[in-house]
């Protein structure tokens, strides 16, 4: 488990526009949010990030980079980031499970034909400037997930009110 106020594991993956992300790189004036999601074959991982999408604008108003990233291989992220209605959404593909376990997700093992034989489950980190984690919800699977107005509202408090990360302990 990686604690409030602790450095998170470097990361650096491919984005579904033949670009390469980096969260070293990245210079958000508030947070970088990383939401982790299954992958192609989750039907509310694309519910999830078509209301994402929705909302970019407002996080970006908020001085925040937002980038969704899963254990699908190219093909099936390419796919997802064209069928599924997320413009703009930055997608990074190709998580390993090593990394997944890192970030202190959960994996499981594929059970349909539909399914990767393993992938990472939901996560969202919002990650400070200086790369150390202020908050995190993990799930074990793919239900009850944080609302993205919750998370706004969050990041206007927070700056609003310079709140400490919390949990460290």
């Amino acid at each position: 488990m990686i604690k409030p106020k602790t450095e998170v594991p470097k990361l650096e993956l491919p984005l579904i526009n033949d670009a390469r992300w980096n969260l070293a790189a990245q210079k958000s004036e508030t947070f970088t949010i990383l939401v982790f999601y299954r992958g192609l074959h989750c039907p509310v991982c694309k519910n999830y990030l078509e209301e994402l999408a929705k909302k970019l604008k407002d996080f970006t108003d908020r001085g925040a980079h937002v980038v969704a990233i899963s254990s699908d291989s190219e093909e099936r992220a390419k796919k997802a980031g064209k069928e599924w209605d997320v413009p703009g959404l930055p997608i990074a593909y190709g998580l390993s499970i090593e990394e997944a376990r890192n970030w202190g997700l959960f994996v499981s093992k594929g059970i349909k034909d539909s399914e990767p034989d393993m992938f990472s489950e939901p996560g969202v980190f919002l990650v400070r400037p200086d790369n150390t984690l202020y908050a995190s919800a993990i799930q074990t699977m793919p239900f009850a997930r944080p609302n993205w107005k919750d998370i706004l509202n969050a990041i206007d408090y927070i700056e609003k009110s310079d709140y400490p990360a919390r949990g460290g302990e």
